[in-house]
């Protein structure tokens, strides 16, 4: 007998879509001549200094297990800096958790407080695994939608409005990928009420942000009355170029931090040695390199808003992370049509804005981690393709 392996996989798992940012990219990287604006990646090595902390490490014989948690001397480290930048305070043995890329923190998170049918309210547009990742933790996504009208913001009112007795936590991520956008302070304090008036749990992405070109981030779990209800996450891979090293955290109160301990250590175990003492020296002595790729993210950020105003494409002015989210609906093409056309006639690679909810139709993300001649090209490409929608 032929095992059908359709019928026999997770329902869940076989109706999921893939990452629509994936699939772009592995098309991409298979042809030649191609200028990808589409991974959220920077085009910078990690710094020297941060590189060779972890091959000392490994000339040092640090091959073995850490704790689940993680290396102390990192959450030490990672408590330290978030009380510096942000003054919030975390008990580094029981309220901080080293993770494999801000990725698996997400999933530690939902699959620690979701119930089944709980609703998770995601902030839209938004990165591809947030949704898929509360229905894998056996939730329902709840998508809010944000325009550029409003700066992409996230409002108190959308969040009080959304919310239903099975309403169990809030999930957004600020500076926002893809949109580029930021959140005031002021309006995180009308949404610190809303969330406090019915009792939620927050999720706050905040992996971009020292990727803050105006104005100063807001640590959501700094706010009054936010810190234990926050799972704060955040990690090493945009401000200090280590995304191949694949190196997260998460910090919150201590029984929600056990209880993503224990996932982790059924599944993970733990993160790599190497790169945790790698990101201990990238937290103690990356400053400077890692402000001096903020400068040059900022040149691009310029750069690339005023290509798109010169060829006619809309744009929001993007005012963290690294990403452009222009809109095509002049064009008349949906996301995905024009991403694929793009990627075939001028062998640019962007991402469709579906791929990162309902909310991004209309509208193509661009990566400006990329160098300065490879933006001044693509943007060139794209010009000349959108003179036929004139």
């Amino acid at each position: 007998m032929t095992l059908n392996w359709s019928e026999r996989l997770s329902p869940v798992i076989r109706d999921m879509p893939p990452s629509g940012i994936r699939r772009f990219f592995d098309l991409a990287s298979e042809m030649t001549g191609i200028i990808s604006l589409g991974v959220g990646e920077p085009d910078f090595v990690t710094p020297w200094a941060i590189r060779e902390t972890g091959i000392q490490s490994l000339r040092q014989g640090y091959t073995m297990y850490t704790s689940n948690a993680g290396l102390l001397e990192l959450r030490e480290e990672i408590a330290a800096h978030l009380h510096g930048f942000y003054d919030v305070r975390y008990e580094p043995r029981s309220e901080v958790l080293i993770t494999v890329g801000v990725s698996e923190a997400v999933d530690l998170a939902l699959r620690a407080i979701v119930h089944t049918g709980d609703e998770v309210l995601i902030a839209e547009p938004c990165y591809v695994s947030y949704g898929p990742c509360v229905t894998m933790a056996g939730g329902v996504p709840v998508p809010l939608t944000t325009t550029a009208d409003n700066d992409f913001r996230l409002t108190a009112a959308q969040v009080e409005a959304a919310i239903t007795p099975r309403t169990k936590a809030l999930l957004f991520n600020y500076p926002n990928n893809p949109t580029g956008a930021t959140m005031p302070r002021e309006d995180l304090l009308e949404i610190a009420k809303v969330v406090e008036k019915h009792n939620l749990i927050v999720i706050s992405d905040e992996v971009y942000d020292k990727l803050t070109y105006e104005g100063e981030h807001t640590c959501f779990a700094s706010l009054p009355g936010m810190r234990d209800r926050t799972i704060l996450l955040n990690g090493f891979s945009k401000a200090y170029a280590m995304t191949g090293w694949r190196l997260g955290y998460a910090c919150g109160h201590p029984e929600v931090i056990a209880a993503m301990t224990k996932i982790h250590q059924y599944t993970m175990i733990c993160a790599p040695i190497t790169v945790q003492k790698a990101a201990i020296e990238a937290l103690r002595n990356g400053t400077e390199e890692m402000k001096e790729m903020v400068s040059s993210y900022n040149q691009r950020r310029r750069l690339v808003l005023k290509g798109f105003k010169e060829i006619g494409l809309p744009c929001f002015e993007p005012r963290g992370a690294f990403y452009a989210f222009p809109s095509i609906q002049h064009t008349g093409l949906s996301s995905e049509t024009f991403a694929w056309r793009l990627l075939e006639e001028t062998k640019v690679a962007v991402v469709p804005g579906n791929a990162l909810g309902s909310a991004g139709e209309g509208h193509i993300r661009c990566s400006y981690a990329s160098s300065v001649e490879n933006l001044t090209e693509a943007i060139e490409r794209m010009g000349r393709f959108l003179k036929q929608f004139e």
